[in-house]
This record gives C-alpha cells, structure tokens and sequence, in this order.
C-alpha cells in the first residue's frame, strides 16, 4: 500500500518515518513544494512531490495540515481516494470556527464537507508526534497502545484499521464520523498513551461542551 501524506509538519514527518520503516512506500509533500522537502525525504527514505503528486501517488492520504488550511484543498484531487484526517482544532492558530466553537460540527466533518467524493476517516490525530514514533509495539505485545478511528465508510475504516496495527497500535472503533468529537483536542482519549480497555471509557465519558485543561494532555499519564 502507498501513502501519500499532505504535510510536513511534525505529524505528517514522523507518520512518513513510521510507515518506512514498516516497509510502506511514503510520498510527503507541503505547500512550499517538493525543493523544500529533499533533506527530509532522503533522511526518511521516501519520495518527496507537489501535493497534487502526494494524494495521486497514495492508495491512502494522509491530510496533516493546520486545520485553517483544508479549505484550500482542491477537492477534485480527492475523489475516491481514503483519506485519513490527522488535523485538530487550535483556536489561537486557526482562528475561532463558529460551527466548532458550538459544537455543530467536528473537524472531520469539515473536512469531509470539502472533500464530498473523499472516504475520511479520522485517525492519527489523538497520539503526540514523538509517541508516534515511541509507543508502537507489535500485535499481541502487551500493554500495547490503542489509537481511536471514527468513520462513515466501513470499507474505509478497515483499510486504516489495519495501517494503524501495522504502524504498532490497536484501534478502537469510536463510530461514524458524528462521533469523531469524542477525541478531538482536549477530551480524555486526546494523546493520552490507553490500552483498547482504558481508550473506550474515555471515549464514553468525553462531553461534548467540557474540555480538558489547555495543554494537560502534553504529559504521559496512564
């Protein structure tokens, strides 16, 4: 399987490191252009291109962009192709988004809205950048980590199910993409290192209106 992520910052550089390393051919690319991304690439071991390049080459895309960015996605890129939504929320960086703001939305439904012939999936969002690279053990190890997905299409979610057992984590099902709230930023499943047990009680127990305190999740805790 091919994956093409649209985004260089530290997510989409330690995703492009993991999934070498699990024997995945990686094309990573940014706004700026693949000339900004050449060291990066050599020193991974993947491809670099446009982000046009990116979500051809992948039979899965990753988008991990600041959120206020998806809306220059150009959508027609995007039809058919799974796309795993890796982009959080931040206020101070992407500016107050009304329909967030009072809960009629989720991140993932924005960016589904603009990509209308994309199958998302949120994944990939609710780990630190450093665990990514940290925290992955091989099926069946114990105490492995589990990682939420959420999603509308079951074809979809079983393909980057079994991405994010390859990359070294179980995942837990959160549901359609409605329920992708439940680990969005600073609910109790965001970055914090669970087992599959101990990620869907706090699932269960995330509010949609209450938020963690600012920055608690940047600390491991069990």
């Amino acid at each position: 399987m091919r994956i093409g992520i649209v985004g260089s910052g530290f997510i989409g550089k330690s995703l492009a490191n993991l999934a070498v390393k699990q024997s995945y051919q990686v094309m990573i690319s940014n706004s700026r252009g693949p000339e900004t991304l050449t060291g990066i690439a050599y020193e991974i071991g993947c491809q670099s291109g446009t982000v046009e390049e990116a979500v051809s080459f992948g039979d899965v895309v990753v988008v991990a962009i600041p959120l206020k960015n998806i809306f220059q996605l150009t959508p027609e890129m995007f039809e058919g192709k799974i796309v795993i939504d890796a982009n959080n929320y931040y206020p101070h960086r992407d500016g107050q988004i009304a329909e967030l703001d009072e809960h009629r939305n989720t991140t993932s439904g924005l960016l589904a809205r603009h990509l209308p012939q994309a199958k998302v999936v949120k994944a990939l969002n609710a780990i630190l950048a450093k665990d990514l690279t940290e925290d992955g053990r091989p099926s069946g190890a114990p105490e492995r980590r589990a990682l939420p997905i959420a999603g509308d299409d079951k074809q979809a979610k079983e393909v980057v199910s079994h991405l994010v057992d390859q990359l070294g984590f179980d995942v837990v099902d959160a549901g359609p993409l409605s329920e992708s709230w439940r680990f969005e930023r600073a609910k109790p499943a965001y970055c914090i290192p669970l087992d599959p047990g101990g990620l869907i009680s706090a699932l269960a127990k995330a509010e949609r209106t209450v938020e963690l305190p600012d920055g608690s999740w940047r600390t491991k805790s069990s």
